[in-house]
């Protein structure tokens, strides 16, 4: 397939191709095949050169995609709604995974600040060096915010992970006549190919109904996000069980319940790319110079952080968690009369709500432990889809 995307500049060539270069030395390095998790790891995150950790713009209109808290304020202010309530029942703390250009830390510390809300410290931890230079500039008021390379053994307060999940590694499986193999990368003069090999037995156990699935079907599974998980809810037990302070984690991304994510007609996963805002299935193109996702199997992740300790509290579509929280009065902040200023607002309320947009592909799930969510969250709960 011949992919009409825009031609990258030459620096940004040699980049890919100094990339490329490293993957194929650890594909050679292991005998000849690497899965397709460790090349999504490599192109993604490799030291100065993956998509991540390089230093090419990769949010907004320079970028490549654009995520909720780019479209408007009143995405981070209705957070901050349910933010305030979680820090009362726990911590006044916020810890942030992969925080974009540091938008959505900005709109909930300054609606937080009008409300009278104390934060005494906002942590990110941030894997990519460009997007992390963009924080600390759009974050340089803003004191309480500090930076972190990794997990806090323990924290009790507030965790926010938006679009974060579905940018994990994930391994591809592929259902043959002979059973499930695992779909990965070789080298086919000197080029990357794929090749199955065979599969863990454990990747298919979190696949529902895995026998009844036809041949020739192919999609993703996430223990690296489990493993987030486990490790998340191992981080707020902690805090917990230290200082007697629960906490929760919100988790906002597209994916669907395992039931939806794994249907006979989705037979050819998820995976998707995003270069330079189009959106294209071939994760092979120009390795770190494009975004490679996934949707979000959220019945994985819940399972994962319920046996790590953690009570689910709620899971919905973003439409529903978005108007449960209050974002239509955080619209009508402003007066319908003041077109100018209400109707652009009002559009970027209808993205992020409408159906047909991110209301009902998003979804949000929250975990934690020793607090709840106000009971205005149930009637949109969704918890007994997973």
């Amino acid at each position: 397939m011949q992919l009409q995307l825009p031609e990258p500049s030459a620096d940004a060539h040699r980049a890919s191709r100094a990339l490329q270069d490293l993957i194929a030395a650890d594909i050679r390095h292991q005998d000849g095949w690497i899965s397709f998790a460790r090349f999504m790891e490599l192109a993604l995150y490799a030291p100065k050169l993956g998509y991540y950790s390089g230093g090419a713009a990769k949010l907004g209109k320079d970028g490549d995609f654009t995520t909720a808290p780019e479209i408007t304020p009143l995405f981070g202010k209705t957070l901050a709604q349910v933010v305030a309530g979680l820090m009362q029942q726990s911590a006044p703390h916020i810890l942030e995974f992969g925080a974009g250009t540091g938008r959505l830390a900005r709109d909930i510390l300054t609606e937080l600040n009008a409300m009278g809300v104390s934060v005494a410290g906002y942590s990110i931890v941030e894997l990519s060096g460009e997007l992390r230079a963009r924080q600390e500039d759009m974050l340089r008021e803003f004191t309480q915010v500090c930076w972190l390379n990794q997990f806090p053994s323990s924290f009790s307060g507030v965790v926010l992970g938006n679009e974060v999940l579905d940018a994990m590694p994930v391994h591809l499986v592929l259902k043959t006549a002979d059973g499930w193999r695992e779909r990965g990368i070789t080298l086919t003069d000197n080029k990357f190919a794929y090749r199955e090999q065979p599969c863990d037995a454990a990747l298919i156990a979190q696949i529902p109904n895995a026998d009844r699935l036809p041949n020739g079907y192919l999609t993703e599974v996430h223990p690296i996000a489990s493993a987030f998980m486990t490790s998340l809810a191992g981080m707020l037990c902690a805090g917990h069980q230290a200082n007697g302070a629960g906490g929760a984690a919100i988790l906002i991304d597209y994916g669907f319940p395992a039931d939806e994510y794994y249907l006979a007609q989705r037979d050819q996963g998820t995976l998707m790319c995003h270069y330079r805002h189009h959106a294209h299935p071939d994760p092979l193109y120009l390795p770190g110079l494009q975004d490679i996702t996934a949707h979000v199997d959220f019945t994985a992740m819940a399972r994962a952080a319920v046996h790590g300790g953690l009570e689910m509290l709620g899971y919905a579509s973003q439409a529903a968690f978005l108007l449960d929280a209050g974002i239509g009065d955080v619209l009508l902040r402003t007066s319908p009369v003041e077109q100018l200023r209400y109707l652009p607002q009002a559009n970027a309320v209808q993205c992020l709500t409408s159906p047909a947009e991110m209301g009902e592909l998003f979804k949000v799930l929250v975990v934690g432990s020793g607090v709840e969510l106000p009971e205005k969250f149930i009637r949109s709960d969704r918890s007994h889809r997973l």
